[in-house]
């Protein structure tokens, strides 16, 4: 008997508070013979799985040898046409710097059904998390997510900095900490005031966040003296402001043993 197909979802678990995932992100999860989840997926959404369920970690770390993009496409099409139900779990939303659009094409050339469902992006609640909201009708009317690590293999930058600098109001960088002073330059020479404030988000969401905020002149040095590491969201513009005023997230962890200790480490 010929086996049916199964079908490949792409969900978004949402940017690592375990609640902020989406109620048909649940759902599949509940249903999924096969869950292949990333490095920034909260383990605790893991928990939604059926008994069984297989679990395939394939979380890339920065700066190491990982796991392939064409072996994680390997993976969901040898499930896939087992006739299995398969989760492809992603940090925040696979739509934005998660590479759904290689991976889908890779179900699509096989003959794969799939289906996208999105997650809340970390670039948008990691800020709101911190009071700090990307628009706001007297201060940003406009905001640009941009991936801030350099490129592989020596490739050309493609982005647009002068645009960037002078032409969007709220800037959100992802995975940019280590290059930080590079984002830092580039802003400067294209025509960003060295006075415009600047928020870097560590863990946004979770119950270990931090908040670093400078100037784009002196972010660099604040958050080596913090030691911020990745990952952390990066926003640049005027609304970092309002975070004088509506921090909120932080202030409920000041209390927390476990935000305490991670601080003290």
């Amino acid at each position: 008997m010929k086996r049916n197909k199964g079908t490949v979802y792409f969900v978004g678990a949402g940017p690592g508070d375990p609640k902020l995932l989406t109620l048909r992100g649940a759902e599949l999860l509940q249903e999924a013979d096969v869950i292949v989840y990333d490095r920034l997926v909260n383990t605790d959404l893991l928990n939604h799985a059926k008994q069984g369920a297989e679990l395939i970690y394939c979380g890339k770390q920065p700066q190491t040898s990982c796991i392939s993009q064409e072996e994680i496409n390997d993976i969901l099409i040898v499930h896939g046409k087992k006739g299995q139900k398969v989760v492809r779990l992603k940090g925040g939303d696979s739509s934005v710097f998660g590479r759904v659009g290689e991976e889908a094409a890779a179900c699509r050339q096989n003959g794969l059904p799939y289906e996208i469902v999105p997650g809340i992006t970390s670039g948008i609640a990691a800020p709101a998390y911190a009071g700090i909201p990307l628009t706001h009708r007297e201060l940003s009317s406009s905001f640009a997510v941009v991936a801030g690590h350099r490129r592989k293999e020596g490739k050309k930058e493609e982005i647009n900095w002068r645009s960037l600098a002078t032409g969007i109001d709220t800037l959100v960088f992802y995975m940019g900490v280590k290059q930080i002073g590079m984002i830092q330059e580039n802003l400067l020479l294209h025509g960003r005031p060295a006075s415009t404030p600047v928020a870097v988000i560590q863990w946004g969401t979770c119950d270990v966040q931090r908040t670093v905020t400078g100037t784009l002149e002196t972010i660099a040095e604040d958050i080596k003296k913090e030691r911020i590491q990745s990952p952390a969201i990066i926003v640049v513009g005027e609304v970092v402001r309002l975070r004088e005023e509506l921090a909120w997230f932080e202030e409920k962890l000041e209390s927390s043993p476990v935000f305490q200790e991670a601080i003290s480490m």
